[in-house]
């Protein structure tokens, strides 16, 4: 029924042209003011009734088909008793209206009649009205458990392949249709909740997060105490919006975000309530005839592998569970400026201006504000400033570090058919206040760090079998690495001093079916020592080795061992096991053994103490993606 005005159309039965024209009829007849204020939403009416017609006739033929290859395959006597003539029509005689005889053995399919009555029938009791073929129609199936089908042609809404599935280390947004379009811009959503039991040798009390620098030595109740929880946290979401406003340039803006924050009053106790927490949040410029590229926003760093040359949400990740990766992995995610320039999309060349940050590292007690213990030869040391309590928009529970150049990072890559090859270097600058002994003034000073690094992804013969690697050494890079090293210390007059370390990983990832993903990395961690010699004969700063460090051997001992190397061992895989119109499920189980080794030190009478520890971490996640269907 349509309301128009007071009246009302009445005739659903009616063919629908007979009602089009009725409608039409009405509209000319009505007067000028109620037809301009019904003609949009009559056309938008009609627009959508085609549309449910559309979609009705596309699902009868889908049908139609299926049923015809069922029938054909299993009931050949039903399907040819059911194209056998059986009416007369307009003396002639044939299986259905337009088709001759022969037209069985091409398969061709019967034509409705529907609205449409011949002009004479002759011999048939009845209106011509097709017999069904007599075969069960079985409806599609809600969900494909893809862990025993055998065909390896089918292709699900989850890709695997990679050696670092967007599904896993994004949220694989780019590859799903968009929801819904304002004007020329679409949208697409993108994301997963994740729940994951998360287990420890020791006791960290860290969420899915893992401080890998944080296993705690045998001084530590901690050190024997496992840890067991349960967490939603790492749940996140993605927006992507694009634009196009000519066929060479493209207009993006993303937005990703999970639940890794927590507020003043987040606890465990009744209600987990940890916060939403800004991942990545960036906008891009590409220009393809020009091969140029501009991100302006916070993004991983360019400093982190990539897969495939430097485009965004194309960063060569671990596809591990554990949010922190793991040890050897080097990258950040902080605010940025990037212009980049491919030539053929397969050369590249990148220059980043990111957000720094440094961490800051001493053998004694030392808070911003201190003083440093006095050289040998000086009665007193230096007093040092190094770091500030957040302020407006900060978190005040933090300190930050005095920053006074961004972070630069010149990268430059190539694609081939043997794999992606990048190599990049790093500039940073840490700078601090120094008031020197028996003064009353600061003075500042800059030190200058960085370093260099590579990255390589490569297919071992097949597309069954990645190996995937990084590498950065250099001084003050510390803050790269997922076990935060320090990036700097202090010299024997209150300067700053970069800390020379390396980092690197390399892992080998297996594809033995489509659902299926394994993998297997390695990676270590290792700090050089920056120290002075103090007015008390001792080594101050980082790496000291004259220290008492008989405590980190038995529980509730003393132990200020510093750390120098971490290595990392990680095992595990993914199972893409449901796949449907709602959706898709995966499970990941992943194993980490974390061995941490400390400078050398003493046990006060003269004999060597090598402090070491270990951790075993085990993962088991499972994650539903509602819009990979």
């Amino acid at each position: 029924m349509f309301p128009f005005g007071g009246l009302k159309i009445v005739g659903q039965h009616l063919p629908r042209r007979c009602r089009l024209l009725l409608s039409a009829a009405i509209f000319i007849g009505g007067s000028p003011t109620a037809f301009a204020q019904s003609a949009d939403d009559q056309e938008l009416a009609a627009i959508k009734a085609e549309m449910r017609m559309l979609e009705g006739r596309l699902q009868a033929i889908e049908e139609r088909r299926h049923t015809k290859t069922s029938s054909q395959t299993t009931h050949p006597r039903a399907t040819k008793a059911a194209f056998a003539p059986h009416k007369t029509i307009v003396g002639l005689e044939t299986n259905h209206i337009g088709m001759s005889p022969s037209s069985h053995s091409t398969g061709a399919m019967p034509v409705s009649t529907t609205g449409f009555a011949p002009t004479s029938v002759t011999n048939t009791p009845a209106l011509y009205n097709p017999v069904p073929p007599a075969t069960h129609q079985t409806p599609p199936p809600l969900f494909q458990w893809l862990g025993t089908q055998h065909n390896e042609a089918h292709r699900t809404s989850i890709d695997l392949t990679s050696s670092s599935p967007l599904a896993i280390t994004q949220t694989e947004v780019d590859h799903l249709p968009p929801v819904f379009q304002i004007g020329n811009l679409t949208v697409r959503l993108g994301g997963f909740i994740d729940f994951s039991n998360i287990w420890r040798s020791s006791n960290l009390t860290s969420g899915p997060a893992t401080a890998w620098n944080g296993f705690p030595y045998a001084n530590s109740p901690n050190h024997g105490l496992s840890e067991e929880r349960f967490s939603a946290q790492l749940t996140r979401f993605s927006t992507l919006l694009e634009a196009n406003p000519t066929k060479a340039v493209r207009l993006q803006a993303y937005v990703e975000a999970d639940f890794g924050g927590s507020g003043g009053t987040t606890n465990s106790v009744q209600i987990n309530g940890y916060t939403p927490r800004l991942r990545q949040g960036y906008f891009t410029f590409t220009e393809k005839d020009w091969g140029l590229h501009v991100l302006m926003g916070q993004a991983w760093s360019l400093t982190t592998n990539y897969a495939k040359g430097v485009i965004p949400r194309q960063e060569q990740l671990p596809a591990v569970t554990d949010n922190n990766q793991i040890p050897g992995i080097t990258f950040t995610r902080v605010p940025q400026v990037r212009i980049a320039k491919d030539w053929a999309q397969k050369y590249w060349l990148a220059l980043s201006v990111e957000d720094p940050q440094a961490t800051v590292a001493f053998s004694d007690s030392l808070s911003s504000g201190g003083t440093l213990p006095a050289s040998y030869g000086r009665l007193a040391g230096p007093r040092v400033f190094y770091s500030n309590a957040g302020g407006v928009l900060l978190n005040p529970n933090t300190q930050y570090s005095y920053n006074p150049a961004p972070d630069i990072v010149l990268k430059a890559a190539v694609d081939t058919s043997f794999g992606h090859y990048e190599v990049f270097g790093l500039g940073r600058w840490f700078r601090g206040l120094i008031q020197p002994a028996g003064e009353n003034h600061t003075h500042k000073s800059t030190q200058f760090g960085g370093g260099v690094g590579a990255g390589m992804t490569v297919p071992l013969g097949t597309d069954k079998l990645q190996l995937t690697g990084n590498v950065l050494a250099g001084q003050g890079v510390g803050r790269y690495g997922p076990t935060l090293l320090p990036d700097t210390t202090f010299d024997k007059n209150g300067n700053p001093s970069p800390v020379p370390e390396i980092m690197g990983s390399l892992g080998l990832v297996g594809h033995p079916a489509r659902s299926v993903l394994l993998y297997t990395y390695g990676g270590v961690e290792t700090a050089g020592r920056r120290t002075y010699l103090g007015a008390d004969g001792l080594q101050h700063g980082y790496g000291a080795t004259d220290l008492n460090l008989s405590g980190c051997e038995y529980e509730f001992g003393t132990c200020a061992a510093q750390t120098k190397t971490l290595a990392a061992f990680t095992t595990g895989g993914w199972w893409h096991f449901l796949d449907g119109h709602y959706g898709s499920v995966m499970g990941g189980l992943q194993y980490t053994y974390i061995r941490k080794f400390a400078f050398k030190g003493n046990d006060g009478a003269g004999h060597a103490v090598d402090p070491t520890t270990y951790g075993h971490t085990v993962y088991v996640t499972f994650r539903y993606y509602p819009f990979q269907q």
